[in-house]
């Protein structure tokens, strides 16, 4: 089963939901027949954004080299290929073929945490591998915009609830890179006229998320944990807070961005508007799994203590798209999605080029 048919099969019953999805149909029909690349096409998010472009009529070629995703994520309509945005060959031979209109840049080890001890491979895969495709884009001559998906991780540890009048401090290398992208994609319009749009996504989850990745995705982790009869390991005490975000939130908004000249050049945070702690989501993950709550505490690791946003940006030029899915029901459907689809394996890390440091449960996975 595809990632279209699973979500379809796992769909929050809301009586409004057709009619919103052929308003949404009518405004992108001058869309239609658009050539769109998406890399990371066999990933998580990626996946469901190849999905919503392929429903609104979008000729899509999806790229993905595989380290992070599956081919059976994969929505039915989409070109595959697979392959790296470090290709360089490969990248310019698409756009040579393909002419693309847009380009939705989803592809990344988004592993912030275990960034700090991938450097050389985080920036690799995360920054060289954009800077191949904003070259490709300019080249070609043909990309209408370039939409790019960075992270809530350029903010770093400054205050809660972040805005995007914020001057970004990325605090790991992941988001260092992240930034250092948005940073030439604002220079390659100066220069080039390159448009673009930025989204800044936050913990986002649901079906189709890779629940067999051991260094990211708390809520896939802890679900994991529970299929194998494990406790949910917690670093630190639990206080910290992030806002989870359900992936129906996340991709009909992108997928939909280039239909809004008026977002082209923007920054939009992108997620839920609620906090919450990471002891309490253990306790939600675990009620609906429909088991008893069990935490094993590991040692604190560096990270942000409070990390969530505002978007009243998003709501401004997106509302109709948010459906605000409460984590409560958003948890409900990917439990039962994970029960029916079971787990993926994972695969450990094989580039770890520091251990110093690195929490213990990490380096015993690699």
């Amino acid at each position: 089963m595809d990632v279209t048919a699973e979500f379809k099969a796992f769909a929050i019953a809301d009586p409004g939901r057709a009619t919103n999805a052929d308003e949404r149909l009518m405004r992108s029909r001058t869309e239609a027949r658009a050539t769109s690349l998406v890399t990371g096409a066999a990933g998580f998010i990626g996946s469901h954004v190849a999905a919503e472009l392929v429903r609104q009529g979008h000729r899509v070629v999806g790229l993905d080299d595989l380290s992070g995703g599956f081919r059976k994520n994969v929505p039915a309509g989409v070109r595959f290929i697979e392959g790296s945005t470090n290709n360089t060959a490969l990248v310019p031979r698409l756009f040579d073929k393909y002419r693309f209109d847009y380009v939705f840049h989803l592809a990344a080890y988004a592993a912030e945490g275990l960034s700090h001890f991938i450097r050389s491979f985080n920036y690799r895969n995360n920054l060289l591998g954009s800077i191949n495709l904003i070259n490709a884009s300019v080249n070609a001559g043909t990309v209408r915009c370039f939409v790019f998906t960075s992270s809530i991780a350029v903010y770093g540890k400054l205050p809660a609830p972040m805005t995007e009048a914020l001057a970004p401090c990325p605090a790991d290398p992941y988001g260092v890179a992240k930034y250092a992208v948005e940073l030439d994609l604002a220079a390659a319009r100066e220069v080039f006229g390159l448009e673009w749009i930025i989204f800044r996504p936050h913990n986002v989850y649901g079906p189709g998320q890779h629940a067999g990745d051991p260094y990211r995705n708390v809520i896939g982790i802890f679900m994991k944990q529970i299929l194998e009869g494990r406790p949910l390991s917690i670093f630190g005490d639990g206080s910290q807070s992030r806002a989870f975000t359900h992936i129906s939130d996340v991709a009909p908004v992108i997928a939909a961005s280039v239909g809004r000249p008026a977002a082209y050049n923007q920054i939009f945070n992108l997620g839920s508007d609620e906090p919450t702690s990471v002891l309490a989501l253990a306790g939600s993950v675990s009620r609906a799994m429909g088991v008893a709550l069990r935490i094993e505490h590991l040692p604190a690791r560096h990270e942000a203590r409070h990390a969530y946003c505002l978007h009243d940006k998003a709501r401004a030029y997106f509302g109709d798209l948010i459906q605000n899915v409460g984590l409560e029901t958003g948890l409900a459907q990917m439990a039962r999605w994970i029960k029916q689809t079971g787990l993926r394996r994972g695969e450990p890390c094989r580039t770890i080029e520091i251990e110093r440091e690195m929490p213990a449960c990490w380096l015993c996975a690699s």
